[in-house]
């Protein structure tokens, strides 16, 4: 490449026309890339410097750094004029309102059955009983066998029970959370006044009245002289701190393996009976297996389902409200609204 001064300031001319017409930042990194980069005209000039005569290289190595010069000169004032016209764009399209309201996220809170079940907590509190709480994976035998439970009984099948493989552990998924009633005898001597919350599991399929992963609620006591008398005082109140003072109870006879007498507890809600949970006094056969003194001491047990004591208290008509997790249902309780 030959050099001419004539040629050298038609390429400035050139790259700084090229410059002043860029509109906007996209446009300028092109005309670096033409005008001011390595294979820019000027570029390619300054590289030719090594072939031009001894005597006119200094003459021309002026020129067209000279010219280099300028051109990176033009290019940062262009650059900073079209960066500074961008940013007032910006500032007038994407300006932020901030007199309008802000955005404001759905306060979290607990589910309605959590919500009872601190309400039921509380109230056997306040009478003096302690929350005694036990592992949903059990040992069969603190599931069955010490509640009574004989190893022909029905609820032992597989159609009844989750159990866990291999079938030699002898561990289930707990059917009810009558098992921390026992590990409460079998750990603490009488006096014992304790109410048992927890997640129990059943095989049965989901359906309007039925889910396989379901809450109870159970209350133990054991102490001396205890009577059914004791048992019915109880889920009076029980049921009238839940449903209401205008609520009635009644206890209508029935079996259990681990009660004796044993009752169905019904209410009286809303103009018609509905079936509440079942309860009755502690079979002595319960309390020997626990070592409980059954010359000294009696007790009652009781046992409710807390959805079905969601249901019935609020009118819900199909459990797939409860499971389903549609924050939709919490919010009709007052949970979770802005």
């Amino acid at each position: 490449m030959s050099l001419d001064q004539n040629k050298i300031a038609e390429d400035l001319a050139q790259a700084l026309r090229a410059i002043e017409s860029a509109s906007d930042l996209d446009g300028l990194k092109q005309v670096k890339i033409d005008y001011v980069g390595d294979k820019s005209p000027l570029a390619k000039a300054n590289q030719a410097l090594a072939t031009v005569d001894q005597s006119l290289r200094a003459q021309f190595g002026k020129l067209v750094g000279a010219a280099r010069a300028e051109v990176n000169q033009a290019f940062e004032q262009r650059s900073a004029k079209l960066s500074a016209l961008r940013d007032s764009q910006m500032l007038l399209t994407e300006k932020v309102d901030v007199t309008l309201p802000g955005r404001r996220n759905l306060k979290g809170g607990l589910h309605p059955l959590t919500i009872l079940t601190n309400e039921i907590n509380d109230l056997f509190i306040g009478l003096g009983y302690k929350v005694a709480e036990g592992p949903e994976l059990e040992a069969e035998w603190l599931n069955f066998d010490a509640l009574n439970i004989p190893a022909d009984h029905p609820a032992r099948t597989m159609q009844d029970t989750f159990f866990v493989e291999p079938l030699e552990s002898k561990l289930v998924l707990r059917t009810h959370t009558s098992p921390v009633q026992i590990r409460t005898m079998l750990n603490e001597k009488p006096p014992i006044y304790v109410i048992c919350p927890g997640k129990t599991y059943r095989a049965d399929e989901l359906d309007a009245t039925h889910t396989p992963v379901f809450h109870q609620v159970e209350g133990l006591v054991v102490d001396e002289n205890i009577t059914m008398g004791d048992l019915k005082g109880t889920l009076d109140f029980f049921a009238k701190s839940i449903f209401g003072d205008q609520v009635k109870t009644r206890l209508r006879p029935s079996f259990f393996p681990f009660t004796e007498p044993s009752a169905e507890v019904d209410v009286f809600f809303n103009g018609r009976w509905i079936e509440w949970g079942g309860c009755g006094m502690v079979n002595h056969k319960v309390l020997d297996a626990c070592g409980v003194d059954t010359k000294k001491y009696s007790g009652f047990a009781f046992g409710m389902g807390l959805e079905r004591t969601l249901m019935v208290k609020h009118g819900i008509t199909d459990m797939h409200d409860i499971v389903e997790g549609d924050v939709r249902f919490s919010q009709s309780f007052g949970v979770g609204k802005k």
